[in-house]
Formats: structure tokens, C-alpha cells, sequence
């Protein structure tokens, strides 16, 4: 494309992105790949401060689990993640190149795919990376995109908050205990993935009934932390706690994730728990949906009652953290924009989606409807039967009890035609929302645009 005209100046623009996490990682990728756009500033303040969830200054840590979920195209989450991959998206490219056998979910070595991105950041000749903490909107060059994650706060917050004119809100979110396999009694557990025969990616530990309802008891009355007086109690619903699910009635656990289908015939097991690998050594595990707010020495006691953990060594503990979230639908356009803020974009997990791809997803998104206003270009959106559509819709759709959502096909409109079977169900759902995501990279203003920029 020849650059002229209003595209000439921009050239000598400057565009930042604060925050290098998944969502600010993947929007500068998505803007090194527009042609006019040649200075791109990716701030990131680890790891001179470090926010309490993470434990180090690598770009796109993933700080709560190893696992970007299923890639069946018969789950939401899997449908994402190809929606994303047409898109190029940079966190699924790493994600493939770190991935360690997890049965049909896509899960990786966090060292390696944190490596792999700030390889391809540190190495492109459009984006700088610089260490340091914003700290106001002055400190930066606009257009922006905000990506700071949801552990949002100080300083720059407040002034977003008091200039959009509404608060933020919040909800919390935990971390999985991870454990050492060489403490593992291999002897009382088995390897293999939920109805695959010949899979072995998972690690399952089976409980009779006896050792399932003394495990709940357990958990239930095991000493938690204390939440903050200023912190309100608000889970969110995907992410809760292993000890409030059990709390809820005593088979909330069997029928959730400690459910045996698809693991074992024995009758007698009631409850399989699974263990995921860290890495492809088998080095470290994390406990699959184990998520838990336990005090460390109450995860020790209980977490060892289990079959094959009583000797377990425990490399990383579970732990809740705060996840907040701002008010999308009240303060954004559909273009992710503040709506008082003219040139500032939203990504991540502030917008008010919820997950590893989800965040971003909406990184992507923010980066081409940037691109979009720079030159001064009407933004195409995604059809809402995609799941990046439906997304977008549900952030920016007026809502007076706005909640974080994940990828599911509820939020997807219904089809036409719908098959009886649930699963060809499902697949029909994604099948009709890949050829709309064709169809939107088709008929987008693409002039500037590449998807193949690797």
C-alpha cells in the first residue's frame, strides 16, 4: 500500500500499549502487522513492581493455570481458539509451539510459551518494549490501548475511573496447588484421558465413596484465608473454589469436576481427581479444577489425604487473588474505546471476559479497531454468531448486572435448524460462526491489514 496522504502522518505517529500480558502481547503482534503503523511502545512495568499474582517480569505469564482449555470444536473455548488462530492470533501460535500432552485440551509449558512471545516481541522492528510503570495518561502517546490486567490499580486507575465516570468493580479469581511428580505414589493412581481409551495425558486419582465423603468433609471445614474488609465476595461462577463448590451440597464435587464418566468402569469409584502436567518432563502437576483460597498449611493437610499424595510436595500452593473489571457496557463503544476517553482502547480481562484466550481475543480486537480510527476507517465487527462477536456484544451490550463471561455457545444466537444430538449441535454452532469469521475477514477493510505477517 502506498503511503500518502493521512497514512503518511501517521507513519510518524507513536502508539502504546500498556501492559504485556496475553491481551497486550497479542494487540502489539495485531499492530506490527498494519502497514502504515511503524512505532508501536508496549509498556510493562515487571519486574521493577510486582503485582501479588505473578512471579516474574516474563511477557504473557500465565499466572493461574497451564491449561487454555478444550480445542474441540464442539466447546466454546475451542471455537475461540480458531476464530483466533484465522485472526493470527500470537497467543495461539505460542501456545502450539509450548504445548505438552493434556488430551484434547491445549496446554503448555508456561517457561516456553512465555519465551516464545518475548522472543517474537523482542525481535520485531516495530515494537519497543519498555520496563516501567505508567502511571498517568500524560506519561504516554495516543492512541493507546489499556491491557494493564485485572489486577488493575494505583495511580492510573483512578484517573481512568474518574474520568469515565464510573467505578470499576471486581470479583476473585484462584490459583491451583501445583505439586512435584517425584512425590507422587504412582502405585495408587492411573494415567488416562476422559474417553479416550489409549490416552495417558492425565494422571487420575479414583476415590470410593468412603474416600470421597471424608475428602469433602475435609475440605469444608478446612481454615481459609480471610478476605479483606474492603473486598467484597463476588466469585465468579468458572472459576470457583474447590471448598465453596463442596460447600454447596455433598455431591456438587461428583457431578462437577471430580466427576469419574468417561475414566472408569469400576462402579466402585465414585470421584476421580486429575492431574494435569506443567511440562513434559512430568516434573510438576497441577490439580485440575482444585482451584482454592485454603491457608498453605490446611492445603498440605488435606491435599495429602488423597490417594497417592501423602507424601506430596507442593511446588506452588493455590491462592485467591482480586480480578477486577470495569463496567464495559457503560463506559466503552462497541469499538472497545472509552467513550470519555477518545483514543483510549480497552483489552483483556478488564473488558469483562473472562479466560486466557478470551483476554486475548479481545487484544486483537482492540489493535484492528485502533487501526480502524488511526485511519479513519467505519469498524466492521464480527457477526455475534461468532464467538468473538458474541463476546464483543455481551461487553458492550447495556447491562445493569454486567458479569464476566467466558466462550460458550449460550451467548451465541440460536440455529436455524438446530440438530437433536448435543455435540452435532455444538459443532453445527461452529461451523456457522467460522465461515461468518471468513466472511468478516473477507469483507473488513483489509487494505492495511495482514493476517499473515509470521
Amino acid at each position: 500500500m502506498e503511503k500518502s496522504g493521512y497514512v503518511q502522518n501517521v507513519m510518524q505517529m507513536k502508539l502504546s500499549i500498556i501492559g504485556g500480558g496475553l491481551a497486550g502481547c497479542e494487540a502489539a503482534w495485531q499492530l506490527s502487522k498494519i502497514s502504515f503503523v511503524d512505532h508501536i511502545i508496549l509498556y510493562e512495568m515487571r519486574p521493577d513492581k510486582m503485582p501479588p499474582a505473578n512471579i516474574s517480569g516474563d511477557l504473557s505469564e500465565l499466572v493461574c493455570s497451564n491449561s487454555l482449555h478444550s480445542e474441540l470444536l464442539s466447546t466454546g473455548s475451542g471455537l475461540l481458539k480458531k476464530e483466533m488462530e484465522l485472526l493470527d492470533s500470537l497467543i495461539i501460535e505460542a501456545a502450539h509451539y509450548s504445548r505438552v500432552p493434556a488430551g484434547h485440551s491445549l496446554s503448555v509449558d508456561r517457561k516456553i510459551f512465555s519465551s516464545f512471545i518475548e522472543k517474537k516481541i523482542s525481535d520485531n522492528s516495530k515494537i519497543k518494549i519498555i520496563r516501567r510503570e505508567i502511571k498517568s495518561l500524560a506519561e504516554i502517546d495516543f492512541p493507546a490501548i489499556l491491557a494493564t490486567g485485572p489486577l488493575f490499580q494505583g495511580d492510573l486507575c483512578d484517573e481512568i475511573i474518574r474520568k469515565s465516570g464510573f467505578d470499576s468493580m471486581n470479583f476473585f479469581d484462584a490459583v491451583s496447588p501445583m505439586i512435584s511428580g517425584e512425590s507422587i505414589d504412582y502405585s495408587k493412581v492411573f494415567w488416562g484421558n476422559r474417553y479416550e481409551n489409549d490416552g495417558n495425558d492425565y494422571l487420575n486419582i479414583p476415590l470410593t465413596r468412603q474416600q470421597y465423603d471424608s475428602f469433602c468433609n475435609e475440605l469444608i471445614n478446612a481454615k481459609r484465608y480471610p478476605l479483606k474488609d474492603f473486598e467484597d465476595i463476588s466469585y465468579f461462577e468458572g472459576c470457583l473454589p474447590v471448598e465453596i463448590i463442596a460447600s454447596r451440597g455433598p455431591e456438587t464435587l461428583r457431578f462437577g469436576p471430580l466427576r469419574p464418566v468417561g475414566l472408569t468402569k469400576n462402579k466402585d469409584i465414585v470421584a476421580v481427581i486429575q492431574l494435569r502436567k506443567e511440562d513434559n518432563s512430568n516434573h510438576a502437576f497441577n490439580i485440575v479444577g482444585f482451584q482454592t483460597n485454603l491457608l498453605y498449611n490446611e492445603q498440605k493437610r488435606v491435599f495429602r489425604k488423597l490417594p497417592g499424595l501423602e507424601n506430596a510436595e507442593f511446588l506452588r500452593f493455590g491462592k485467591m487473588h482480586r480480578n477486577s473489571y470495569f463496567n464495559s457496557p457503560a463506559i466503552l463503544k462497541k469499538n472497545l474505546e472509552f467513550k470519555e476517553i477518545p483514543g483510549l482502547f480497552l483489552a483483556g480481562q478488564l473488558t469483562g471476559v473472562e479466560g486466557y484466550c478470551e483476554s486475548a481475543a479481545m487484544g486483537i480486537m482492540a489493535a484492528i479497531f485502533m487501526a480502524d480510527k488511526i485511519a479513519k476507517k467505519n469498524s466492521v465487527f464480527p457477526s455475534e454468531k461468532t464467538m468473538i462477536g458474541a463476546l464483543i456484544k455481551h461487553i458492550s451490550t447495556k447491562n445493569k448486572n454486567f458479569l464476566p463471561m467466558n466462550s460458550n455457545f449460550g451467548i451465541i444466537p440460536p440455529l436455524d435448524n438446530p440438530p437433536k444430538a448435543k455435540k452435532e449441535r455444538k459443532i453445527a454452532y461452529s461451523k456457522r460462526a467460522l465461515e461468518e469469521m471468513k466472511k468478516y475477514m473477507e469483507h473488513r477493510n483489509n487494505e492495511y491489514y495482514s493476517t499473515n505477517n509470521k
